[in-house]
């Protein structure tokens, strides 16, 4: 059989050229970035109406990217990202994408949790020191050890809309003897703002018996290198208070029969802590969804849930005075969550978090 040397792709008015050379292994080898070609010859209509520039007769400010595509953004601090300052901070930038985005065309509180973790697995990552697990190192892995998160606290000032484009950093440090705390914080990329900040902290859990360990030392000195003494949020603003136990007595609505799925599953064998935000969601009343925003949330985890597992979600809500104008009091919430178990109810997640009501909301 002959080797094909050459790979070349054409569409209607040559919109699209890929041309691919091959080794002597065979065919679909190698594809280089310099090979890889974008042509259009569309005709472009650009119209000024009412002051404002429209291309093909949309306005400029309406078109996703469209600041962006301006940008100066090398592609690997998309795809791979990169360690700044001497390697103790990993940063990473991202696209926020049509199906990030919620209702009021923003990113949702889950997007924000998925970018975090994305970060920080692609920190390990690239570390030098990645093992075979899911995020964790060479040491871990040999003792089949996993990080499981155990408290996350994320406060949010603006949240990002569709097109936009963020800016991740993210660094570790020791947190008591057995823990470890990650931090992060999300810029807006274009004007450099901090928009997000978040700080977390994990613990060591046994793969096999699925019970909290002592960190070896052998993974402590594979940590230690990377360790920086810096915070993401002021201690001071950090929500460090317990969160109050719900019950059927003290919850205003209770959602049943939360059945995790099997995409819900991540690479550690149990539900991924992000899918919890959305079961939380789930026993929010409708008018809140739509007239607020969350400001912050603070989320406690547990114990880890599987795919067997049953949810009920309840949550209690109350007024809280956030501002010192009149106007704005009894219009913000401070609401109080719990998943648990049907059956046993046994608890998952505590949660505790705050809402803006939309319309004193100065990023909306």
């Amino acid at each position: 059989m002959a080797l094909i040397q050459n790979v070349v792709l054409r569409f209607n008015q040559d919109l699209f050229s890929l041309e691919r050379d091959d080794d002597s292994r065979g065919v679909g080898s190698r594809v280089t970035r310099r090979n890889l070609q974008l042509k259009s010859s569309t005709k472009t209509n650009i119209d000024t109406i009412n002051g404002k520039k429209k291309v093909n007769g949309v306005c400029g400010d309406e078109i996703p990217f469209s600041e962006q595509r301006n940008m100066n953004l090398m592609n690997h601090e998309f795809l791979f990202g990169r360690f700044v300052e001497e390697r103790f901070v990993f940063r990473q930038a991202f696209v926020i994408r049509s199906y990030e985005i919620g209702p009021d065309k923003t990113a949702t509180m889950e997007t924000l949790m998925n970018l975090l973790q994305e970060t920080a697995l692609n920190h390990v990552a690239n570390s030098g020191v990645a093992g075979s697990g899911f995020g964790a190192t060479r040491e871990m892995s040999l003792r089949k050890l996993i990080w499981v998160v155990t408290r996350i606290h994320v406060q949010i000032d603006k949240y990002s809309s569709w097109g936009d484009v963020v800016e991740i950093d993210t660094w570790v440090n020791a947190a008591g003897k057995n823990g470890m705390r990650r931090d992060w914080i999300i810029r807006d990329y274009k004007s450099q703002k901090i928009i997000t900040r978040a700080t977390s902290t994990w613990a060591i859990m046994n793969r096999e018996t699925r019970r909290l360990s002592k960190i070896p030392d052998e993974v402590r000195n594979e940590l230690l290198p990377f360790y920086l003494n810096r915070e993401a949020i002021a201690p001071e603003n950090i929500d460090r208070e317990n969160i109050d136990k719900l019950s059927d007595e003290t919850a205003s609505r209770i959602r049943t029969g939360l059945a995790p799925r099997w995409s819900d599953m991540d690479a550690n064998q149990h539900v991924n802590n992000v899918k919890y935000i959305g079961w939380i969601l789930e026993s929010m009343p409708t008018n809140v969804l739509e007239d607020y925003k969350m400001k912050n949330i603070t989320l406690e985890y547990r114990r880890e849930c599987r795919q067997s597992n049953v949810l009920e979600s309840l949550t209690s809500m109350k007024p809280i005075i956030l501002t010192d104008e009149v106007e704005d009091q009894d219009q913000d919430l401070e609401c109080t969550s719990l998943l648990r178990m049907e059956g046993s109810r046994a608890e998952i997640v505590r949660a505790r978090s705050l809402w803006h009501f939309k319309q004193h909301h100065h990023t909306l």
